[in-house]
Order: structure tokens, then C-alpha cells, then sequence
């Protein structure tokens, strides 16, 4: 049985870690005010203390998988998990390269800072992954319905999530994977529906801007402007509703003023997609492809396959 739904928007700035959470009530959710994820050493204790002996499903907006030119170029081990497991032994791993001539399987996130020569390409090429397409995974490649995403490795700029990753791998999920009660990792070990039946924690990778395609919402401006965010607020309370959520506080200002009020707004959106498919409204879909459930992981709820 499942006790808590929780989405956390993640970022390397503790301060901008929120997480909003739902708990059963009757046939539908009760979605409480997001909060802060606090201390990351005991996040999962405290979930699995309100959660008692039931399920968690935790959705996070950060990359968990490989890219599968770097898997086929320079890893031995036989899946992501392994992989993961085996970077406690390896620290320097997320050391951030400050030049291109430090680069290594190693050492792959780039650039520590904006330097001359400071292109995709020329990281791609330093890993000897080819064309800068060998540093994206499937999912984080163009679709039909929405572009690109970030690569894995890389550091610098807005649209970035290596940052993101290296903070989430090694002062979260690392230590987590390696205590007496791992959180078990969608899709890599299975549907999400039947990995909650374990009654353990389920971390599944989610991406906000997804969830808002995914459920018909449009942001018109930028999620930084609490106007725009506000004028968005109806139709997300009326789209948890039809999922049979309804929230316990009052988002109708847009989520604050403050410059966390997007980070509590992508909380929100990456919980509606989680409830979307815990609900069935949208299919936990992990396509038929061995590298994306060994390695490459997906994004919760994305059903779209790249474009090219």
C-alpha cells in the first residue's frame, strides 16, 4: 500500500530543495504546503516515519542514468546500479574538470567554469563519446512536443543539470543506496506500480516542464515571475482535482514572492505528474529498449520518444 506521494525540486543550493507532499484520504490525495527537504542525511527517515509501513513514491527532478556512449566506451560493470554502488569507491568521480585536458571516464563533468574552447563538442570529443549527441541520454534528447534537455556531465549555464546530479548522487542517493534500507530506483528495477508493492521508497526521475505538457498546462512567462506562475494556479488546483487531489493550502499567490516560489512551483507540477501516473491518467511507460532499463533510466511519464 501507498502512504505518501512526494516530489522534490532538487538543486545544488540547499535552500532551493523544496518537496511537496500527498498522503491517501479516502479515494483521492490531500496535498500538503510544500516545505523544504531539509538535512539530506535524514530525508528518507523522516519520509519512511510518516509513512510507517507503506510505500513511498518519490519522484526527483535530476538525470539518474548513463548516457550510452559513455556505458559502451569506458564502464565494466554490468548495470547503472552497480555503477552507482561502485562510485564510493571512486570520489574524484565528481570532481568538476576546470580544463578540457582534465577530462577523463573518471572525471566526466565539464566545465568547472567558462573558459576558452568551452563547447559540447570539444567535451564530447575529450571522453571520446564522437559528436556532442554521445553526451545525452535518450530522454533528455528532443521530442516532437518539447526540446532538449541538458546533458548529464555538463555544468555551466542556466540550462545545466551536472550540478544538480553530482550534489544528488553523492550526498544523497550514494549514501542511501549503501544503508541498511536502500530507496529502490525506477525503471531500472522495475514498474513503479510494483516496486511500491515492496512497501519500500521508490525514487523515480521526473521533470516539472514534463509534467505540465503532460497534463495540458501551459506557462505563459516565466516560472520566476510570481504573476506568471499565479495565472497558472487555477488550472493546476482543477487538474488535481481531476486526479482526485486536492490541496490543504492556498496556492492562488503563485506560490510566494520570495525567489524560492519557483522552486515550490515545480514541486507542485512534478507531484501532479507523479499522481498522474500513480492515478493511471498517464501510463508508466519505460520503452522496450534494454539500455534505457540497464542504464540510461527515463523520465517518469514521458510516453514521447526522440525525435531523432
Amino acid at each position: 500500500m501507498i502512504a505518501l506521494a512526494v516530489h522534490a525540486d532538487w538543486s545544488m543550493d540547499p535552500r532551493k530543495r523544496w518537496m511537496t507532499v500527498a498522503r491517501p484520504a479516502g479515494e483521492g490525495w490531500v496535498v500538503q504546503a510544500p516545505e523544504p527537504v531539509g538535512a539530506l542525511e535524514t530525508w528518507l527517515p523522516r519520509l519512511r516515519q510518516t509513512a510507517g509501513d507503506g510505500g513511498i513514491a518519490l519522484g526527483v527532478d535530476l538525470p539518474i542514468g548513463l548516457p550510452r556512449a559513455y556505458v559502451q566506451r569506458h564502464v565494466g560493470v554490468s548495470d547503472f546500479m552497480e555503477f552507482l554502488r561502485n562510485l564510493a569507491n571512486t570520489p574524484t568521480f565528481f570532481d568538476v574538470c576546470a580544463t578540457l585536458d582534465e577530462i577523463s571516464p573518471d572525471r566526466p563533468f565539464y566545465p568547472a567554469r567558462g573558459v576558452f574552447g568551452m563547447t559540447r563538442a570539444a567535451h564530447a570529443a575529450a571522453l571520446d563519446l564522437g559528436s556532442p549527441a554521445g553526451l545525452s541520454r535518450q530522454c533528455d534528447r528532443a521530442t516532437t512536443q518539447r526540446p532538449a534537455g541538458a546533458p548529464l556531465f555538463w555544468t555551466l549555464g542556466a540550462n545545466q543539470t551536472g550540478k544538480a546530479a553530482i550534489t544528488a548522487w553523492r550526498d544523497w542517493l550514494l549514501p542511501a543506496l549503501t544503508s541498511p534500507e536502500p530507496p529502490l530506483l525506477w525503471p531500472f528495477e522495475g514498474g513503479l506500480h510494483d516496486l511500491l508493492g515492496h512497501g519500500r521508497v521508490v525514487v523515480a526521475e521526473t521533470y516539472p516542464a514534463e509534467c505540465m505538457r503532460q497534463r495540458g498546462l501551459r506557462l505563459r512567462g516565466s516560472k520566476r515571475r510570481q504573476s506568471d506562475r499565479a495565472a497558472v494556479v487555477p488550472a493546476i488546483v482543477s487538474e488535481l482535482a481531476a486526479l482526485g487531489a486536492r490541496p490543504a493550502f492556498d496556492p492562488a499567490d503563485g506560490f510566494g514572492s520570495d525567489p524560492a516560489g519557483e522552486d515550490r512551483f515545480d514541486s507542485v507540477l512534478g507531484l501532479l505528474g507523479l499522481l498522474a501516473v500513480l492515478t493511471g491518467r498517464q501510463p508508466d511507460f519505460i520503452p522496450k529498449d534494454p539500455w534505457i532499463h540497464r542504464w540510461e533510466g527515463w523520465v517518469l511519464g514521458q510516453t514521447d520518444m526522440p525525435s531523432s
